[in-house]
Parts: C-alpha cells; sequence; structure tokens
C-alpha cells in the first residue's frame, strides 16, 4: 500500500483518470490519502478524512510513509481560517492554500505557515458563524472551497472547520445522526436533508433560526424552511422536497 498527501491548493478528484472525466470532490492542500491503484499518470485514492475515492493527477501530490500517514490521521486536524492564505517552501517560494486546508502535514512538506487556523472542537452555536464565511460562494459540484462548492461539500466542510466529521456526499450524510419529527424539534446547526421524485436524497443544507436554512442551490443561500421543503422566495417556489432532519451534534 502507498500512500500520498496534497502540497498544493485545490487538486481535482475525478470519477475516471483522465482531465475530462467528471469532478467528484477536490483534494485540498494538506489531505492525505491511501493509493489504491496506480497508472502511469494517475493514481485512485481514498482520502483519510471521509474516505471518499477518485482519481488524482500523478503530478498533483508527493508520497508519504504508512507511519507518517498514520500519524496525520490520528491528530487533531489543524486548519486554515481564512478565505486564502500561503505556506512557503524551503526556497521561498509561496503556495496559495483555501479556507479549510489542512496545516498537519507542514513538517513533512517541508512548508511554514503564519496564518490563523481552527483546531479543537468548537461549541454548535458556531456552526452558523462558520457557514457565513462561504455565503455567496459559487455553486461547483464537487467543489469543497468558497470559490466554488456543492452542497454536501459545504455542510462537510463547515462541521469540518469546527471538528466535526461529515461523510461526503448527502446521501451519506443522512446516514449519520439522529432522525428529529420536526422541524419544530431542531436546533441552528442541525442538517436537513431534501430528496428527489425517486426518493433518493440529493441535497442537504444547515437550519438556522425561524425557519430558514442556509445551503448551496446556485450560489450558498439562505431560503425560507416549512414542512413541504426549500422555499425561494425570489423565484416564489419550493425548490426542494424535505426528507429528514438530523442532529448530529
Amino acid at each position: 500500500m502507498q500512500y500520498g498527501i496534497c502540497n498544493l491548493s485545490i487538486v481535482p478528484l475525478r470519477l475516471e483518470p483522465t482531465d475530462t472525466s467528471e469532478l467528484v470532490s477536490q483534494v485540498l492542500y494538506g489531505d492525505y490519502f491511501k493509493v489504491l491503484e496506480q497508472r502511469k499518470s494517475w493514481s485512485k485514492i481514498r482520502l483519510g478524512f471521509d474516505n471518499y475515492e477518485g482519481w488524482i493527477d500523478n503530478k498533483q501530490y508527493v508520497e508519504i510513509s504508512e507511519e507518517q500517514y498514520q500519524t496525520l490521521h490520528l491528530e487533531t486536524p489543524i486548519l486554515s481560517k481564512d478565505l486564502v492564505e500561503f505556506v512557503e517552501d524551503k526556497e521561498k517560494q509561496l503556495y496559495a492554500i483555501p479556507l479549510g486546508a489542512s496545516l498537519n502535514g507542514l513538517s513533512i512538506l517541508g512548508h511554514t505557515h503564519d496564518g490563523n487556523v481552527f483546531r479543537d472542537l468548537k461549541p454548535k452555536s458556531n456552526i452558523l458563524e462558520t457557514a457565513f464565511m462561504y455565503i455567496n460562494s459559487p455553486y461547483l459540484w464537487g467543489g469543497k472551497t468558497p470559490f466554488g462548492i456543492d452542497c454536501s461539500g459545504f455542510t462537510q466542510m463547515v462541521y469540518k472547520l469546527n471538528g466535526y466529521k461529515l461523510l461526503r456526499d448527502a446521501s451519506q450524510q443522512a446516514t449519520q445522526g439522529e432522525p428529529l419529527s420536526f422541524i419544530e424539534e431542531s436546533e441552528p446547526g442541525d442538517l436537513a436533508f431534501f430528496d428527489n421524485s425517486e426518493g433518493q436524497i440529493v441535497h442537504v443544507g444547515i437550519i438556522m433560526k425561524d425557519n430558514y436554512i442556509i445551503h448551496a442551490h446556485g450560489k450558498v443561500r439562505i431560503d425560507r424552511l416549512d414542512h413541504s421543503g426549500i422555499y425561494n422566495h425570489e423565484r416564489r417556489m419550493h425548490t426542494h422536497k424535505l426528507r429528514v432532519i438530523k442532529k448530529v451534534i
């Protein structure tokens, strides 16, 4: 088994080993992983944080030892706190890193960083404060940063920045936590899940006070939430059908 760590800002994780393949997620600076299969130009990887799998370009990561992987896996995550920060290598070259990039591997990569960081568990009341850092970020299928993010990438990163682990896709996140029977039982920071006409969970958002929800749909936005689902006041219609509300923390 081989292991690796991302040494660049934001790297695409693709469904198939080709540059034209679907973007299924992103690997941020400092994310570590197992290499499941390696080809001439591509590697299939499994991310250490959430076990998500996909293909990454071999030029966009460096190999690490199993011992280094295990150390990273056991450590409390240290994450970049600002929209954009920089790390510096031994040659004084700068690398831009996005909000939520992992800094646990700095010594492995030979980089230094002197910016602000998130670490340790935060109270549930901090979830919405973090969520607002992504407000108006454009929607991007597979995205995980303020420069492009999808609905489950948004909830995963907000929870991650507060010290909590969510899986990657909305349908996976819906398997976590305790279901609630009514919106009235929910608290700010709980998750609401929405399904399509086939009953598949395809969307997720973070519940706010007074029957509002913040979620990624076109952009990270705030809409009304009722027992039917999400009501978009601009379009004057419901855009998502409510399936279940979950208390994850």
